[in-house]
């Protein structure tokens, strides 16, 4: 054992680890409690990995495989179950000599070791490469859940996977030592929770059940092992039945809840269904226990003074418009948020309620027992409220309520599906509000986008020619460095982490109020807030470009050049 020691210790000293004495205490520790002295060092985070496993490889004369030739070998699942790659880390990467070439990053795993001569019927051997590297391929070449998926196929589970339709407790960290579909969906659950999801869809192909979780916006792809097909319809009864939802009906679509807890966070999931012609397609809109703060908007520093302004206001509507999905939702929670105060009284009507507020009254519309916005807005009016949200202004009737009620002394929030913010004055007159209601009742329109944050990890310096920034418009950036995404493993290789808004914001000013009652094109609208000091969406991407936050690609997505909205 002291040699084993001298070589992890050299091969930690090769790494750069400053602190060897910490060093020897985990090794110890480890070897006292018969725990992986790999898995211990790795953990503590004082080494640099691919220098200290090389270097470890080195010394136990095992071959070492750089990263790039990691790659995933799904010809080779058939020769070494998923349950043994997943449980030790083990990826199969090649046969020679007739043998099965097994890349580990703890090479010392004597249990694995002697499970594998115990049952493996091939003759193997081992080499070294990185731990990151291998547990992406492994995810890539089995895809999820492939351990209790391969159990469930060989008819462990199968039988019973839908037999207990009893009452559950959904709790996703309570893992479940028997292979079950239950335990297959939990997978796919807290998989997506730790991709940082926002939505998951479940989509049954000709011969395929194809699985995608949106991350930042984007779908992704998400590995599943080779055979799902054939466990669809228990997978997608399985949700059915958390969501408290008809395994029966197929035919028609069907909306559910589902209430989850994961390392003792609340998680409220959202289920809707579509019946398709390759079967029932699922999608699962996940929502966590957010904090809503200002900072989160990410907000300049003058749009944050006039908002803030707007919400010192005694009554009046601010309307937050945005094609679906673009965080509007997010900026009126945070705008209740800083208002939730003892002295106020906050209601709203929502479809669904997304959040649940401490301190706010939330309803939820109801349209099969006519519990409409507009029914529930005359209910609320005589409730006594300061502060009311409407989740959408959908028809003429909801919109003008809202108006009479912010002329009657209440502060109203809402949104529109518009394009830009002058494009709400355009759709509160095409609903019928007469122009004098629009422009005595809204204080403002506030549009926004979602821009994916570049990731801090591997962003790296863009080269652009200066003829390309002169055509998309770009400010010039002086000695600022335009960053672009790279690629790591922090960020599943897209290159970017996290998303941020960015905003235009549209006073309705006394001479905005004039243009208004005069049916002025949105052109003139727009060139009125733009000389009244308006930032339009992608100016303001562009100051969040120079600030190194996201890429030119990202606001070029999600935003139109300002000539094109004044030509339409």
């Amino acid at each position: 054992m002291k040699g084993l020691f001298d070589d992890f210790l050299g091969a930690a000293q090769t790494s750069g680890c400053a602190d060897l004495e910490r060093c020897d205490a985990l090794l110890h520790e480890a070897a006292d409690q018969q725990r992986s002295m790999v898995r211990d060092l790795l953990g503590a985070g004082i080494l640099d990995e691919t220098v200290f496993l090389q270097a470890l490889a080195e010394r136990l004369g095992l071959p070492w495989i750089p990263d790039a030739d990691v790659v995933a070998t799904s010809h080779l699942q058939e020769e070494f179950p998923a349950r043994f790659a997943l449980q030790h880390h083990l990826l199969p990467h090649a046969l020679a000599d007739d043998e099965l070439v097994l890349l580990t990053y703890d090479p010392l795993d004597f249990v694995a070791v002697q499970m594998l001569r115990a049952s493996l019927p091939r003759r193997f051997r081992f080499a070294m490469s990185t731990r990151r590297a291998i547990l992406t391929a492994l995810r890539t070449t089995y895809g999820i859940g492939a351990e209790t998926f391969e159990a469930l196929i060989a008819g462990r589970d199968g039988a019973e996977a839908l037999s207990d339709h009893g009452e559950e407790i959904n709790v996703l960290d309570e893992e479940d030592s028997e292979a079950s579909v239950m335990k297959f969906v939990n997978q796919i659950l807290r998989e997506a929770i730790r991709e940082r999801a926002t939505d998951i869809h479940i989509e049954p192909l000709g011969s395929d059940l194809r699985i995608r979780y949106r991350v930042d916006g984007v779908l992704l792809e998400t590995p599943v092992p080779a055979k799902i097909k054939l466990l669809q319809a228990s997978v997608i009864s399985r949700v059915k039945i958390m969501a408290n939802l008809d395994i029966a009906e197929r035919r028609v679509p069907q909306d559910g809840r589902i209430n989850l807890e994961l390392a003792g966070q609340a998680i409220d999931v959202r289920v809707a269904t579509i019946p398709s012609v390759n079967g029932e397609s699922v999608s699962l809109r996940l929502l966590g226990q957010e904090l809503f703060t200002f900072e989160r908007l990410g907000l300049d520093g003058e749009s944050e003074k006039k908002l803030r302004a707007l919400l010192a206001m005694p009554n009046g509507i601010v309307l937050v418009t945005g094609p679906t999905g673009c965080g509007k939702s997010t900026s009126l929670y945070t705008f209740l948020s800083s208002l939730n105060t003892k002295e106020r009284r906050i209601i709203t009507i929502e479809e669904p309620v997304e959040h649940r507020l401490d301190g706010v009254i939330q309803i939820a519309v109801k349209p099969e027992i006519n519990l409409t916005f507009a029914n529930a807005l005359r209910s609320v009016l005589r409730g006594d409220p300061n502060v009311v949200m409407v989740g959408e202004m959908r028809d003429f009737e909801t919109a003008e309520i809202a108006i009479r009620a912010a002329l009657t002394g209440h502060l109203v929030f809402s949104t529109l599906h518009t394009n830009d913010a002058v494009g709400g004055i355009s759709r509160l007159l095409d609903m019928g509000i007469e122009p004098f209601l629009v422009g005595s009742a809204v204080r403002a329109f506030l549009a926004q986008r979602l821009v994916r944050r570049l990731c801090p990890v591997c962003r790296v310096p863009a080269s652009l020619e200066p003829a390309y920034l002169a055509q998309i418009g770009f400010p010039d950036a002086g000695d600022a460095v335009i960053f672009k995404p790279g690629g790591c493993e922090a960020c599943r290789q897209t290159g970017y982490q996290g998303r941020m808004a960015i905003f235009e914001i549209v006073l309705v000013t006394p001479r905005m109020q004039e243009l208004v009652h005069r049916r002025s094109s949105p052109a003139v609208l727009r060139a009125l807030a733009m000389e009244e000091g308006m930032t339009p969406l992608r100016q303001h991407g562009w100051s969040k470009v120079l600030a190194g936050l996201t890429s030119i690609e990202e606001v070029l997505r999600v935003t139109v050049a300002d000539v094109d909205v004044q030509d339409e």
